[in-house]
């Protein structure tokens, strides 16, 4: 049972999906400081000093903070754009790798390759 899950845990699928839940948690670092510290105190320069954060209304006991949702959802729709962003450049570098090795020369012939061409083009002949 060891040696099973041993070889299921370094199968290259769990080690991607290991490495890119590790990438993911700090490029989150990274979008939500962008979100918290960048963006966020530009638009509430640009409504007029409004922090969204502190935003909420008073039912009864109830506390209900609508401005921390409008503040995730702020952070959601920038994380979301910014992973749309890095797989369009992605996906751009891998359309442009393919279509480099699809124009790229084919190598040119060894000796031994051309000997090998010549005769099976005297074969075909026969």
């Amino acid at each position: 049972m060891l040696k099973e899950f041993k070889e299921f845990a370094m199968r290259g699928n769990i080690v991607d999906l290991a490495i890119g839940v590790i990438i993911g948690g700090a490029f989150n670092k990274i979008v939500s400081s962008l979100v918290n510290d960048i963006v966020m105190p530009l638009v509430g320069l640009l409504l007029g000093g409004i922090n969204f954060s502190n935003l909420s209304f008073t039912i009864g006991e109830a506390v209900v903070k609508y401005g921390m949702f409008i503040q995730t959802v702020v952070d959601f729709l920038i994380v979301a754009f910014s992973i749309f962003l890095v797989v369009k450049m992605l996906n751009k570098w891998k359309q442009r790798k393919k279509q480099e090795e699809k124009t790229a020369a084919p190598p040119p012939l060894t000796k031994q390759e051309e000997l090998l061409m010549e005769i099976r083009d005297l074969l075909k002949k026969q």
